[in-house]
């Protein structure tokens, strides 16, 4: 069986994803459900947090609405996979196979169409951008030599997660394009 069960009852596929079955409240739940950092954190700090601070730092930087709704996506794929750490993923291409096949579906599902080079690499600068500030703020460490340019000002702090499922399925509706 390669299906899984999500927040809102579907059974789900994410290895053979059908774009008609995926929910945006089955995103921002478990997105909301999920902690950075494999939960090395001094406290709880969802994926979906992380993702709406990475939509305000793109909109900071006026980058186009399909970006900004991108940055605000880029870990969608996680809602059905959960995630892998870093240093561990970069030892599975096949997860990172099929990760790619499911984010490639959802950001179709919302901007029409995969992102392209240059807005895949905007979406990746602001999330280690945000990465840098995460890590700074919640654990005194530096991830790069050079401190990446924050043009926004993102909070890290614990939140209620009702409230940031909430917020995060706002910023998806608003910047629906």
């Amino acid at each position: 069986m390669s299906e899984i069960l999500t927040y809102t009852g579907v059974m789900f596929d994410p290895i053979h994803p059908n774009p008609e079955l995926i929910d945006p409240r089955d995103i921002a739940h478990a997105l909301y459900m999920l902690c950075r950092a494999n939960g090395h954190f001094p406290h709880f700090y969802s994926v979906a947090q992380h993702s709406l601070n990475c939509m305000r730092e793109a909109q900071a930087r006026g980058y186009s609405p399909r970006v900004v709704l991108g940055c605000l996506l880029h870990d969608g794929s996680e809602a059905y996979l959960s995630d892998v750490t870093r240093p561990v993923k970069v030892l599975l291409p096949q997860y990172k196979e099929v990760e790619r096949v499911l984010q490639d579906v959802i950001y179709e599902k919302w901007l029409s169409y995969a992102p392209n080079e240059e807005e895949l690499a905007e979406i990746s600068a602001v999330d280690d951008c945000v990465l840098y500030y995460e890590f700074l703020t919640l654990t005194g460490r530096k991830l790069y030599d050079t401190a990446p340019p924050l043009l926004s000002s993102p909070t890290f702090d614990h939140a209620e997660l009702k409230a940031v499922e909430d917020e995060f399925l706002k910023a998806l509706e608003a910047a629906i394009i």
